[in-house]
């Protein structure tokens, strides 16, 4: 996996503040705690924090070409993270024009193909990566992240040229950058949104999902190298079904592959369960047994209370598919204390460096992948099957449907999340924050590709899978990197492929619906993978505690953020909050309020701890 950063200026002898970028690079550690190193040249800089998966001996970056240019420098140098799935393919295809190589390792056919194809050679890749490569031949630095946005590459433009990073942690570390925020750029925390390319630090960008970044004296500029496309769709059903197994029969073993012990995760729902039985054949064959991994919270399974996103509890279905395929099965079970660990939640903070929140669920995912770590350094995971395939309830619920806005925040509405809640009105009109949401909802929809002929609801169904994909996927890929990485992790995702996306996009909504249930055509692709209970069993979201002494908790906290010198009291209606307060004392919060509470805590205590200067808020007093 690893993590990535650096520095190019073209005004400045690099090689004279390499102590900048050795600070940089330090930051990521969690995400490479195996090796260090740093490259620097007159105007570049590259660092680079290597978790070892793949040729454990070799692969040390950054790396460079024994090819050299100006001055007897490398012809290119890289710094990369991630996992290239089809390296062996490509290496193959590059020997025979050639190329020779001295390690195993896919950084090396990262590089070699670059060399080959330019910055084309992305096109070819298959994997989640995030990719720095210096042309020093051409003085330029090339930025890759991969197409669906799995791995995290974020940027700083500067006068000179740019400061880059893994996450906004490393670019933080620089003396160029800084920590302020207008009001506004808070608007994608408050929205429970992600703007493609936005941070809320002010000068800090992201690198949008399926880009690149050309950075050269004449400036910078990204450009777009893959995009989903709307296409006919002319296999009948039993076709699409063998398309899609056939598909992710290939797809798993090939995100096995790892010179380090790999695991799965496993909650017992269709879409961990399908991946989980492909592992465990593909282990089979090498006659080894595959270990699976779920998360359950202390007598969270004898004292369940169904509601209408977790209908059943995990527990027991994750136990029947282990026995089912045969694996080697762990249950992490967490308790209050933990979950509320002030120690504990510093950590997932820090490992954001953003004020996104999922309530418990990151802070329970990070205990889990550190009990995950004692045992192994990569999990696959079924993260990404409900964009992919349909089985969120916004693709059916005709509230959803209809909506002239994101979907989620719809169905989050009707359930009691609405993010401006507990803010002053003064502060909500000051940063416009309706005309945010409906700039941002026109702007995902005119980047929907359109078939000709579709029609309204077949187009509709369209747009709410590319929304998905595009606006509401970066966001749980996000936490499962951060989380993952931050305990030194390396989660693979084999529903996102993009052959499997792309593939999917197009397959009509009755297709996708076959059997009459969410997720049909999986079911389908699977039947022969699950017991019968899991292959009929309504989705389930990822487990969150029921506790009322836990909600209480988290009021305090809420409490301490409304009140004296928080940086969001001024911000914060403390009559709103104090009728909050008032629900924990007859009985729990609801989800909804549960994340409303904890995202609004959580941005409190990333204004505290990241020393956020707040400017730009229209008619504060």
């Amino acid at each position: 996996m690893c993590g990535i950063t650096g520095w190019v200026d073209f005004a400045r002898d690099l090689t004279l503040h390499t102590a900048a970028v050795d600070l940089m690079t330090d930051t990521l550690t969690p995400r490479g705690p195996d090796a260090r190193g740093v490259w620097a040249d007159a105007h570049a800089a590259l660092g680079h924090r290597r978790l070892s998966v793949i040729d454990l001996a070799h692969g040390t970056q950054p790396m460079r070409t024994p090819e050299r240019g100006p001055g007897r420098l490398p012809r290119a140098v890289i710094s990369y993270g991630g996992e290239i799935y089809n390296y062996r393919e490509l290496r193959e295809e590059l020997v025979l024009k050639g190329h020779r190589f001295t390690t195993r390792s896919d950084t090396e056919v990262a590089l070699r193909a670059y060399l080959e194809w330019g910055a084309d050679f992305a096109e070819r890749l298959n994997g989640m990566y995030s990719i720095a490569i210096w042309d020093t031949l051409h003085e330029e630095l090339l930025l890759v992240r991969d197409r669906l946005g799995v791995k995290p590459l974020y940027y700083w433009p500067t006068p000179d040229g740019v400061l880059f990073g893994s996450e906004p942690k490393a670019i933080l570390a620089h003396p160029l950058a800084e920590t302020s925020a207008s009001a506004e750029e808070l608007c994608d925390a408050l929205l429970f949104l992600r703007t493609p390319g936005r941070v809320p630090f002010r000068g800090m960008r992201e690198l949008t999902p399926g880009h690149l970044l050309r950075v050269g004296r004449d400036g910078i500029r990204e450009e777009r190298y893959w995009a989903l496309e709307a296409r006919p769709h002319t296999d009948d059903l039993p076709t699409t079904v063998a398309t899609v197994r056939d598909l992710l029969d290939d797809i798993v073993p090939r995100q096995m592959v790892a010179d380090v012990p790999l695991v799965s995760l496993l909650s017992g729902g269709l879409d961990s369960s399908t991946i989980a039985a492909l592992a465990a054949r593909t282990r089979a064959a090498e006659g080894r047994q595959l270990s699976t991994f779920s998360v359950d919270f202390t007598g969270h399974t004898e004292n369940f209370v169904a509601d209408p996103i977790r209908p059943t509890p995990d527990g027991p279905y994750a136990l029947e598919v282990a026995r089912h395929i045969g694996s080697d099965h762990h249950a992490i079970v967490l308790d209050r204390a933990g979950l509320l660990d002030p120690a504990v939640r510093a950590r997932v903070l820090r490992a954001w460096d953003l004020p996104f929140n999922f309530a418990d669920l990151d802070v329970s995912l990070h205990l889990l992948f550190a009990a995950v770590r004692e045992h192994a350094t990569v999990a696959l995971s079924g993260e990404g099957a409900d964009e992919v395939f349909g089985g969120y309830l916004w693709f059916s619920d005709p509230g959803a449907r209809a909506a002239d806005t994101f979907p989620w925040l719809k169905l989050g509405a009707h359930r009691g999340l609405d993010p401006r809640s507990l803010f002053h009105p003064w502060f909500v009109d000051g940063i416009d924050l309706g005309e945010y949401q409906a700039d941002l909802y026109r702007t995902a929809l005119a980047e929907v590709p359109r078939l000709d002929g579709e029609d309204a609801t077949a187009g509709r169904t369209r747009e709410l899978g590319h929304l998905t994909l595009t606006r509401w996927l970066p966001i749980l890929l996000d936490k499962k990197d951060r989380m993952g990485m931050a305990t030194g992790l390396e989660g693979r995702v084999p529903f996102c492929d993009h052959r499997l996306v792309e593939y999917v996009f197009n397959v009509p909504w009755e297709m996708k619906t076959t059997g009459g249930q969410e997720k049909g055509l999986l079911r389908e692709a699977a039947a022969d993978l699950l017991p019968p209970s899991v292959l009929r069993r309504r989705k389930a979201a990822y487990p969150s505690i029921q506790d009322p002494a836990y909600d209480r908790a988290l009021i305090t906290g809420l409490a301490a953020a409304a009140e004296g010198d928080a940086p969001l009291s001024p911000f914060l209606d403390g009559d709103a909050v104090r009728r909050l307060t008032g629900r924990t004392t007859t009985g729990s919060l609801s989800e909804f309020e549960r994340i409303l509470v904890e995202s609004t805590v959580r941005l409190d205590d990333w204004l505290r701890t990241y020393d956020v200067t707040l400017t730009d808020v229209k008619g504060m007093h």
